[in-house]
């Protein structure tokens, strides 16, 4: 079967005498230099380990198919993260397929030979001409240390657990069978306790964030001078990490004034008042995909009003005690518990809130000036592994490996009539990446300062 070209309606009819001619005269080199991917031996521990969670059975996890921006214009593409977690591998519309026997296929879709057919020139979608090259079967092979077929001798007939919601054609081929669920949680809890190369990346990742951080104090005088100073901040940070990585490895939140007390404030389209705050949440994707999440809320004129800092210093202590509260053993709802302990005891020493603070714990009241949760897994996805059961996540318990994001915060919305008024629409938050260990817990964000006199120090050393 031969599948129709992507083509657009711009260009002109292809005569014969042209694709005669399109089809002659290429040296055949190789789409790259070739060399198997650093992942490659971890990828291939993490497929056995999975083979062996469901030995005798047949496994379908795709990587995932382009999706449509508008019109004809794609996304660019990132694969699922379990199929990269398993692969190391990132072109769309490839599957892997782990046999009933436990030896694993890498399906691909390889670059089209330029000998036959018009796909090389012609489809904007896959075309080497138009979207880059992909590799052949061969130079896949070589570089993620998988044998590799190609896509249309993917029999997807036979019984199969599937990874499903990924691609639609897969879904539509592939019987549905009852372990298919059971299938998604293991995926997601395989990531929960990182291995050494994945610690590696993400602390790679949160380094090049820290980098990120001091290029927008850097640039604040020229953000603070456009009508757009929050999108300037957003463009300074993600030119750092489309330098050093993928990308960024969410949309950044780059939040001043009242705004920072919307929790996703992705609009980034206000203005910068120097007598403000600037809660900027952001995180360097790395080419392997491993991201980090940091965010720190700093004052825009490079010192804090005593107001903005009497509630800074609130949201560090909640953040040490949160800290101090991560090891192996302990829950891991453990260090939310804290944290919010230490904002509740702020929040009846300032008067805002007369219970005691275990009633204030039970009750939940507390929540209206800090409504989520203080922190979740990192790694492959900025929420990660959020399909594993409860039970050995949330309401699991804390080994070494986690790596874990800390961020509790304090959000005074400006039309919040139980809040005296200098306190209105101020928004606060304090994020760092750690790492779980032996002994507790190692801050890999070390590199950005945290205390609010630091932070002042900071900014003005930079500035």
């Amino acid at each position: 079967m031969t599948e129709p070209l992507n083509t657009g309606s711009h260009d002109l009819p292809i005569t014969e005498e042209l694709a005669a001619f399109m089809r002659t005269g290429w040296a055949g080199a190789r789409a790259s230099e070739v060399t198997a991917r650093p992942s490659a031996p971890w990828a291939a521990k993490r497929r056995a380990a999975l083979a062996q969670r469901f030995p005798g059975e047949r496994l379908v996890i795709p990587a995932g198919t382009l999706k449509v921006r508008s019109n004809d214009t794609d996304y660019r593409f990132r694969p699922h993260s379990a199929y990269a977690y398993l692969t190391g591998a990132g072109e769309s519309d490839d599957v892997l397929v782990i046999e009933p026997s436990g030896e694993a296929v890498l399906y691909v879709r390889p670059r089209a030979p330029r000998e036959e057919g018009q796909e090389f020139y012609r489809d904007r979608r896959y075309g080497e001409f138009w979207a880059g090259p992909r590799p052949d079967l061969a130079e896949a092979a070589e570089m993620y240390q998988i044998e590799c077929a190609h896509i249309r001798d993917l029999d997807l007939r036979r019984p199969a657990r599937v990874l499903r919601g990924v691609d639609a054609k897969v879904d539509a081929r592939a019987p549905r069978g009852d372990g298919d669920a059971e299938l998604e949680s293991f995926l997601s809890e395989m990531r929960l306790v990182k291995d050494e190369w994945e610690v590696g990346e993400l602390q790679a990742a949160v380094d090049s964030t820290a980098r990120g951080f001091e290029d927008v104090v850097r640039a604040l005088p020229q953000a603070i001078a456009h009508p757009r100073g929050e999108r300037y901040v957003e463009g300074v940070f993600g030119l750092r990490a489309r330098l050093e990585g993928n990308a960024t490895g969410y949309d950044s939140i780059a939040a001043s004034g009242s705004h920072a007390c919307v929790l996703h404030w992705i609009r980034n389209d206000g203005a910068l008042n120097p007598s403000d705050l600037l809660l900027l949440d952001a995180g360097v994707e790395t080419d392997t995909l491993y991201t980090a999440d940091v965010t720190r809320t700093f004052p825009l004129s490079g010192r804090f009003s005593p107001v903005q800092r009497q509630a800074y210093e609130l949201v560090y202590e909640a953040q040490n005690a949160a800290i101090a509260a991560l090891r192996p053993g302990a829950r891991f709802r453990d260090f939310h518990l804290a944290a919010m302990r230490v904002i509740c005891d702020g929040l009846r020493d300032w008067g805002l809130l007369k219970e005691s603070t275990d009633t204030l714990m039970e009750t939940g009241l507390y929540r209206r000036y800090t409504l989520c949760s203080s922190g979740h897994m990192l790694g492959l996805d900025v929420h990660d592994c959020a399909r594993a059961r409860a039970e050995v996540y949330l309401d699991g318990v804390l080994e070494e490996g986690h790596v874990l994001t800390v961020e509790p915060g304090l959000y005074f919305q400006p039309d919040d009539l139980t809040l005296p008024e200098e306190l209105r629409g101020i928004g606060i938050r304090i994020e760092d990446d750690l790492v779980v260990t032996a002994g507790g817990a190692r801050l890999m964000s070390s590199a950005l300062p945290r205390h609010p006199d630091e932070i002042e120090s900071w900014m003005s050393a930079l500035r």
